[in-house]
């Protein structure tokens, strides 16, 4: 793999988890954004642009973040698959269940004060739907929440990922022999947003994808000849558009609806991940060119264990101390997200230089 390469990989992945503050951070009455979701309060500026770049434009980025994960995982097959799969345990699973116990600390800690209990209350984060304080809820509640359905909800991408990691052997016999059968299983689970818990069809296309694109050495730096970047925006912006309009304009819990915006969600998603991957080189050449802009990116990965709930508590404090204020949502959603990033960027910092083998632990190693 090339530097250029290698670095444009490490930008894509900052950005993408940065921008999860952007897609989990929107504060439309809809609390839960699926493919397939429609809006019942009345468009307008702020809820067409938080529902446009939320549950459209930044959904690119999961996508993208399994197909590098392919290819990277894909470049070690000389290493013993048994010491491969307790490497990814350490770097995967234990800050997995380091970061699950953080976001029940950080909930049970808000509990404690009237205000910010109002607002953890309010946030109906709990995937259980139990939002009880921690108190009532007791310690086998407590228990199942830390290790299946942790209040850091965006956890489930690294057990996925752990998922396919000790299917690899697997899912690459299928990628090199039976490619086409594999990919038009994987292909149809992904278009039908197959999903149940850590198995679901997004991750292992894509996953399966960066598997095969690295095995057959397919050039992945430069654009194809025939492939005309315009029309890829042009056609990726086009569809994230008609998308937010019709999540506004069609009857709700409608097969019909469903399957629309599913079929346009998913058309986002590809033409999304084709245009950005061919658009960012000279941005992510330039970003790794500066110190200080190369140094946070190694925090991508702190950015993503913490973000959640911490984003989702502080955005409905902010919606409460703004009041009716008419512009509220939207500061919000601009600068709720960014302020919550450079939170994080600051306190992984001092940890990394504080309490090194405990940041260590909590990223897997990554960023040193």
């Amino acid at each position: 793999m090339t530097r250029a390469l290698s670095q444009k990989m490490r930008f894509l992945t900052f950005i993408s988890i940065a921008l999860l503050g952007y897609v989990h951070g929107y504060n439309l009455q809809n609390t839960y954004l699926a493919p397939w979701s429609t809006m019942d309060e009345p468009l307008t500026f702020t809820t067409f642009f938080e529902y446009f770049i939320s549950n459209g434009f930044l959904r690119f980025r999961i996508p993208v973040l399994f197909l590098i994960s392919g290819y990277l995982y894909a470049q070690y097959d000389n290493k013993p698959y048994g010491e491969r799969t307790k490497k990814r345990f350490v770097t995967l699973i234990i800050p997995y269940l380091m970061w699950s116990a953080i976001g029940l600390l950080v909930t049970f800690a808000l509990q404690q004060f009237s205000f910010t209990a109002a607002a953890v209350e309010a946030t109906q984060l709990d995937q259980m739907g139990d939002n009880r304080p921690y108190t009532e809820i007791g310690w086998k509640g407590i228990l199942f929440r830390w290790l299946l359905v942790p209040i850091s909800f965006q956890l489930w991408f690294i057990f996925t990922l752990f998922v396919y990691n000790v299917m690899y052997p697997f899912i690459r016999l299928m990628v090199l022999k039976l490619p086409w059968v594999w990919f038009a299983i994987t292909f149809f689970l992904w278009f039908t947003l197959f999903n149940v818990r850590y198995i679901e069809g997004q991750g292992l296309f894509f996953f399966s994808l960066g598997i095969w694109l690295q095995k057959r050495q397919i050039n992945i730096e430069k654009e194809p000849r025939w492939f005309s970047l315009g029309l890829a925006w042009i056609f990726f912006l086009g569809t994230c558009l008609v998308k937010t309009f019709i999540a506004f304009e069609f009857e709700p819990n409608t097969l019909a609806t469903i399957w629309t915006l599913s079929i346009i969600y998913n058309l986002a998603v590809i033409s999304g991940v084709i245009a950005v991957w061919f658009s960012v080189d000279r941005l992510a050449a330039w970003w790794m060119s500066h110190e200080m802009l190369k140094d946070s990116a190694a925090y991508s990965f702190f950015i993503y264990g913490f973000h959640i709930p911490l984003l989702a508590y502080v955005m409905k404090m902010v919606l409460i101390i703004l009041g009716n204020w008419p512009y509220a949502r939207l500061f919000s959603f601009i600068m709720v997200p960014f302020a919550i990033i450079v939170f994080c960027i600051v306190i992984a910092t001092a940890l990394k230089k504080s309490v090194p083998r405990f940041y260590r632990l909590l990223t897997g190693g990554r960023g040193f």
